[in-house]
């Protein structure tokens, strides 16, 4: 048996994995930013030129990205799906209903892995979430209950702890924002559709808090199913 040297690894690219990890991980999500490099140098107990090394490593991985006098930031690393996905809603507005039945099937898969794998941390961001859109549905805000609504199926979605459905699902707000609050528009004028739907999203909520991951997908799956009801009702 012949076994080969140890090479020591080098400071930048142990920095590197670490925040490899924390993205795979989704604790550093598309568009959050990185701390500052001074911050990372006291946190990971190195020097200035370690932590530059490997910041330059993470951006030509496609990880990062630089905005002059603003930061670091993470990356999308799913927007060349997005990218081909815009400009195919631009020439083709038929083709939405397929972006929403996918975001559709993600969102039920995110409730359903959120309650089995949510952590505490999870559930108070997801309590977080849920109270910001109960007082927009209060307020009749429908531009702050549309933010709302998509911060609180984010949050789900972040507590999957699947990066590539957080991702994706992140990806899919973002395409997607202008015609969610659109849909709220439509669903504003049907006051019953409206009183159900926020009714829904309780229920989703008390699935998840149960831990109840078959009836939080069910819980989801009506939900979206509802919302396309109403909206063909609208059309």
């Amino acid at each position: 048996m012949q076994l080969q040297p140890i090479k020591p690894a080098r400071v930048s690219d142990s920095i590197v994995e670490q925040l490899k990890t924390q993205i795979i991980n989704g604790v550093l999500k598309p568009g959050d930013k990185l701390p500052a490099e001074r911050e990372l140098v006291d946190q990971l107990k190195v020097s200035r030129p370690s932590v530059r090394e490997a910041l330059l490593k993470l951006e030509a991985q496609g990880l990062i990205y630089s905005r002059q006098g603003e930061g670091t930031f993470v990356l999308d690393a799913l927007s060349t799906i997005t990218n081909p996905l815009a400009n195919l809603l631009k020439d083709n507005p038929e083709a939405l209903s397929d972006v929403m039945e996918c975001r559709h099937g993600l969102e039920e898969l995110a409730a359903s892995y959120a309650a089995a794998r949510a952590t505490e941390m999870d559930r108070a961001i997801i309590r977080e979430r849920f109270q910001a859109l109960q007082a927009a549905h209060e307020r009749r805000d429908l531009e702050l209950e549309a933010k709302a609504d998509a911060a609180f199926h984010m949050a789900i979605a972040d507590a999957s702890h699947n990066v590539a459905l957080i991702h994706l699902t992140q990806s899919l707000f973002d395409l997607l924002g202008d015609v969610v609050l659109h849909n709220w528009e439509k669903i504003y004028t049907m006051e019953e559709s409206y009183q159900t739907i926020h009714a829904q999203h309780g229920e989703i909520y008390q699935a998840i808090f149960s831990g109840d991951s078959a009836q939080a997908r069910h819980a989801a799956h009506e939900h979206l199913a509802y919302i396309g009801k109403c909206l063909r009702g609208a059309a």
